[in-house]
Formats: structure tokens, sequence, C-alpha cells
């Protein structure tokens, strides 16, 4: 083996060393995951089909250690930069390296780094340009003089480098002292504890924006400890900051820390320049040392902040794209409206566009017979089961009528309120153009809304998911990583439910493990020019389509009524020959066995365990062959809106409705009660007893039972309660 190959291998277990240590998993775990990461495999598949090799690890540890790695791999390729800058200035000392390589982030790394990087023209650096290093360096020494302080400075004054006189000579030189204290890593880091011990975060109105302030009220003049205040408002009060209304800071004890660092920096009383040096350390402090830990505590704040806001959409996003799915059932969709009136869309069970027109049944032209005519027409000729409302403009109003002509015509249909966030954005999408080149955009919209219903995740994953409605401050946080958090938890949702491999879209194809977007577009033309897959293995004869996608991908791809009732089941087609060895032993064929509950209980796990397939596999296909193709969702139930609460101005305090969970937060959890406007049930409204995270007690798509509270109509906002 070459010497690189041996560096990196003891990279590789450097590394791996130190995630088993963060995360608390055995190294042998950890290796077993990097490898087969490093071997292109992803994390689906490792959760689902190499259990053996990973100790059953599921898919939020595999992430854990993916994030790990990447980390650590960045951190090194970082300090590898870091040791060649300082090497090639000649300053990297024995010492110095062994911090470096010591270091185990990427923060301290750059605090390390900061006094050896390239760095614009400073104070500091003009004066070292105009040879005041020396003399930067017997301030710093504190050394007694020899001679005479005048003297001392005199023999650094050059008219020619610009140092005019003694007075000249010494602030020069007092600016590099400032500079060199303010980059110095214990210092920093003992102040950033000091801020997070004892420190405030603070946010004020800047000048002349009082009359803009009014949506960052709370934080006008507010003040919180730096310890303990919450993520969402640092969000908030930096989104103010970024609109350019509030001005947000750190604030300390300023002369308390001053002291000490004078009692740290400045230890000779007796020393010639020890007033000059004093004033030197309430500069240093004010102008270099606290503005660069604001910055940093800020950074590190937001950080913080963005890493939880993430987490929080993506566990909202993942509660919707699980929702339950109502079926496939013929639906109509109506996308609501008053002065363009209704856009209505059927689609058939499969999602198909059958046919679709507009009804006008709310102001101003109010035509409720008309509406009801057309509606009932298209009801009986289709066989309607659902009927999906928009919940935006007139969805309450539509949604009444709606209500009163399933009544008046005793008809047996489910009418659902549905979201429409990010609905508008599919329907002027390329996607929706594609689908429906000939439709207008709201007829389209009407259309999502009938499929949404059906299938939330596969209609949903044709959306940015930004735009579905599920967090907060989403423009707010770092975008690469929210981008990669919701990437994951689609691919981990359309994964976990499987893919109808003769139904599904572009979009919801290229979530499946090992697939991706041009994959999943060539998938889609084969379809289209050869008709339905009749089997796993015809994937191989799609274009570039290869032997590591067709592994990662084949096992969550199903096919209903193929040639192999194992293609329509979580049974990897590499466990093929395990279930056949199965069926033999009960005396029975493959197609038998599939979906028969009672003879796979007959089953004896340990009688198939081998080399190739552990315990975890054989139980694992076991569980399948009883349930083939199950589906991990919970079963649809609609939420039953009060018929007589169509506004804020029906509300009233203490009425109990029914409403669906659309948003959870740090701070409580938005409710949609059929008004408009969602209500918030505060974190201490959530429960009769103590609630640390609302995410504990709700989630999105929950539909649960409330209590009004209050009603701010001017400001529309409507607090409500879960307690009874």
């Amino acid at each position: 083996m070459s010497p690189a190959a041996n560096s990196t291998n003891d990279l590789e277990s450097v590394i791996c060393e130190a995630i088993s240590k963060d995360l608390s998993i055995p190294l042998r775990q950890i290796h077993s995951v990097v490898e087969l990461l490093g071997a292109g495999n992803t994390i689906p598949f490792i959760a689902r089909y190499r259990k053996e090799a990973t100790g059953g690890l599921d898919e939020i540890a595999l992430r854990a250690i993916e994030d790990a790695l990447e980390k650590a791999k960045a951190l090194s390729a970082r300090k590898t930069t870091v040791l060649q800058s300082i090497a090639e200035q000649g300053l990297l000392t024995a010492e110095l390296r062994h911090r470096i390589e010591h270091c185990r982030d990427m923060r301290t790394l750059e605090a390390i780094y900061l006094p050896y990087k390239p760095k614009r023209r400073t104070r500091a650096t003009i004066a070292r340009e105009k040879g005041l290093g020396p003399l930067a360096d017997l301030l710093l020494s504190q050394a007694n003089l020899s001679g005479s302080k005048n003297d001392t400075l005199q023999s650094f004054v050059s008219p020619e480098k610009e140092v005019p006189d003694a007075d000249a000579a010494l602030q020069g030189a007092l600016d590099i002292v400032a500079e060199q204290w303010s980059e110095d890593v214990d210092t920093r880091q003992w102040l950033t504890k000091q801020v997070f011990s004892s420190g405030k975060i603070s946010s004020q109105v800047k000048r002349g924006k009082k009359e803009e302030a009014s949506k960052f009220e709370l934080y006008i003049d507010h003040r919180e400890p730096a310890s303990r205040i919450p993520s969402h408002r640092v969000l908030a009060m930096l989104r103010g900051e970024s609109e350019g209304v509030l001005r947000v800071g750190v604030e300390l004890d300023d002369s308390q820390t001053v002291s000490q660092l004078k009692s740290k920096w400045v230890t000779n009383p007796s020393f010639e320049f020890y007033h000059e040096l004093c004033a030197t350390v309430q500069d240093c402090y004010d102008r270099l040392l606290m503005p660069a830990t604001t910055s940093s505590v800020l950074s590190a704040l937001k950080e913080k902040a963005d890493e939880e806001a993430i987490a929080v959409f993506g566990k909202n996003l993942h509660e919707l794209l699980m929702s339950a799915p109502a079926g496939p059932r013929v639906t109509l969709g109506i996308d609501p409206g008053f002065r363009t009136g209704c856009k209505v869309a059927i689609v058939d069970g499969t999602g198909k566009f059958l046919t679709n027109t507009t009804i006008y049944p709310t102001a101003p032209k109010n035509d409720t017979a008309g509406a009801g005519r057309k509606l009932l027409e298209l009801i009986n000729k289709h066989d309607v089961e659902l009927i999906a409302i928009g919940n935006g403009t007139a969805s309450r109003e539509t949604d009444a009528f709606v209500g009163n002509l399933i009544r008046e015509h005793k008809l047996n249909i489910t009418k659902v309120m549905i979201s429409e966030s990010g609905a508008s954005i599919y329907s002027a999408s390329e996607l929706a153009s594609k689908e429906f080149p000939d439709l207008d955009i709201t007829v389209r919209g009407a259309i999502s809304i009938a499929r949404r219903l059906q299938d939330p995740l596969a209609e949903l994953v044709k959306t940015d998911p930004k735009s579905i409605g599920v967090g907060q401050y989403q423009h707010d946080v770092n975008q690469t990583q929210l981008r990669k958090c919701l990437d994951r938890t689609v691919e981990s949702c359309v994964n976990r439910v499987g893919v109808d491999l003769n139904m599904a879209s572009v979009p919801l194809l290229s979530y499946v493990a090992g697939i991706g977007p041009k994959l999943a577009e060539n998938i889609v033309q084969y379809r289209d020019q050869n008709g339905q897959f009749r089997s796993r293995k015809e994937l191989t004869k799609v274009a570039k389509l290869g032997k590591k996608a067709f592994e990662q991908a084949a096992g969550f791809l199903r096919i209903r009524g193929g040639e192999e009732p194992l293609d329509n089941s979580a049974v990897h087609p590499e466990s093929y020959g395990v279930v056949s060895r199965m069926a033999k032993q009960l005396g029975a064929d493959s197609k038998t066995l599939v979906g028969n509950a009672t003879l796979s209980q007959k089953l004896n796990p340990s009688d198939f365990v081998s080399d190739q397939f552990g315990m975890p596999t054989i139980v694992d296909i076991i569980a399948e062959l009883a349930k083939p193709g199950r589906d991990p969702r919970s079963e649809f139930r609609a939420v039953q809106f009060d018929d007589n609460v169509n506004s804020m101005q029906d509300l009233k305090p203490g009425m109990v409705l029914e409403g669906v969970i659309t948003n959870v937060t740090h701070f409580g959890a938005f409710i949609d009660i059929g008004v408009h406007q969602d209500g918030l049930i505060h974190i201490s409204q959530l429960a009769n007893e103590y609630v640390k995270d609302p995410s504990d007690v709700v989630a999105v798509g929950d539909v649960t039972k409330v209590k009004v509270l209050e009603i701010d109509r001017d400001r529309k906002r409507i607090s409500v309660t879960r307690k009874f």
C-alpha cells in the first residue's frame, strides 16, 4: 500500500475514533457505516438492508455519523491549509502544530489561525510597516527601561517612514499591542464564556426607524440573558437587524471586564508605559475585542438557532408528508375564489385529470343554484367520493356551500379542507406546465389540491419544501443546511412509504434511494415509451441505470400486479432466494407465501440465517411477507369544522372547536379552526402538565379540539387552549 493510502487510512481511523466518542456509538459500527457510505450506499438503503453491518442503527444515527464524517473531513482539510499557510510564513512551531492538529472544531481552529491569517491593512499592520514592531514587543514585555521614555521613543522616529514624532511612534506601537491582545485565543474564549455566563443580548430600534418597528414591538428595547435566550427570539431580532430596523448587540459589565483584562495584561505597575498600556486595554476592548466577541457570540447563537429552527422545520415537514392519505378515490378539488369564481377539477383514483369547470357560489355573483347544479352533475357523472377545498381566499364560504349541498342531497361524500401552501408555486412551475400545458394555472391548482388529499406525499414532493408553510424564519436560516435537511426529510419519507413505479412522477422518483432527478426522468421516459413495468428487473433496461442504482432503489419501488408478487413488497431482490427457501420449507411457492400472515407465522427466523443474511434481515423479510407493501402512514380522518364558524367575527371566548395542527414551533403550535386565520396554542396551553417541547404532544396534521381564549380582531390573532 502506498504512503498516501496509509495516510488516508490513518486519518479515517482517527476520524472514526473521534465520531465514536462524540456520538457514543461503538467504533465497529462507525467503521462499518463509513465503509458503506464510502462504497456509494445511501442512508435509506443502509438503514433498511444493511442492519447486520451497522448493528441496526436507524436513519437518525446514520445521518449523525454522515454529518460528523463530513464535518471531520472539512476540519481536516482546513487544518492542512492553515498549517501550510503558517509554515510558509516561517512561524510554525512544534507547539503551534500540536495545538492545530488536536483542535476539535472549526471555530477554535479559525481563532488559532487569526494572528497568522493574511488580513486587510489595519492600524496595526500599517504600524508594523513603519518599523514599530520592536517597540510594540518592548511594550508587551513590560521590562523597565534602561533609559528615559522619550529616548526610547525617539529611536523609532522616522519621518521617511511617516513616524514624525515620539507620540506617533508610541501610538503605532500601542495599536500593534491592542491587535495582538485582541487576537489571543484564550482571551477570546474567556470573553465569550463571560457573555454566555453573565452577559445579555440586547436590541434597540435604530434612530428614525420607530414607525417601521411595529412588527418588532417585542424587541424595541429588549434585553435577555445570552445563556437563556430562545432560538426563535434570536432569529426575530436578527431579522429586525437585517431589515435595518433594529440594532442587536451584546452587553457585559464593561468596567469589571476591562478591570480583569488589565490585571491579566498589564502586570508591571512600575513600567514606564504602565498608564499608556492601561488605556490601550480599554481601546482594545472597545475597538477590537468586544466587537469581535459580539460578532462571534451572535454568530454562535445564530448557528444554534438555525439548527433548532431547521430541525423543527424538518420534523413538521416529516409529519405533513406522512399525513394519512385519503387513498385512490375519485376526488373533486376546488380552488376557491370570489370575483374569479371557484376553479373545480376532478381526478380519478390514480390522480389522472378528468375534467374541470368554474362555479360562482360566493360574492359577488352568489350563483349557488347554478354552482350546485354543476357540482351535482360532475359528482354523479364521475362517482366522486371526496371533495378537497383549498383553505385560501373564500374557503370557508365555499366550504359552507359544499356542506349545504351534501346535506341537502344526502350525498355520501367526505369534504376536507386542504392547505394551499405552495400550490400556486407548483401551478406556475415548469413541471406543472409539462403535466398540463393546456390548462390555466388556477385549474392546475385545483388538481393539486385534489391530489394532496389522495396522497399528500406524492403531491407535495413537487413543491419546494420551503413553500409548504410548516416552518418559521425559513428565509433567515442557513439556506444550504435548510435545503439539506428538507431534502433528507423528503427522501426519508418517500423511501419509508415506498413508490409505485408505474404511477410515480419524476419528482417523487427522484427522491428514491440511488435514483436522483436524471435517472427519474429516464425511468418515466422508458415507461412512456414501453408501457408499464412488469418487474423490477426491467429497471435494468432504463438508460444509465446501472447495478449500483438498481441495488439502492429496487427495494423501495413497488409494482402492483406484476410478474413477481415480491416486487410489490419491501423485500429486496437480493433476498428473493431466501423467500424461495422459506416457501419450500412450508411446501408452498413464493406466490402463495406473499401476503399470507398465517403461513409466515410458521417460519422460524433462525432456520434461514446465513453468512449473507443475518437475523435482522430475516425478521424483516418475514414481517414483510405477512403484510407486503404496507403503508406506514396512519388511517385517514377528516377534520370537522363548525359550520356556524366561518370567520373571526363568529368566534367567542369559551367556544370549543375542532381543528388541525398546521405548524409546530418552539413556543407552541398553530391550528386551523376554519376561520382563515390560524389560532395559536401557546406552549403553556398545550397540555395540563408541563410541556418542554411542543412536538412532544402535537404534530402537523393532528386533528384536535381546542377552546377559544382570546380574539384580537385588529391584529388578527387568536389564542386557544387544549386545557379543558
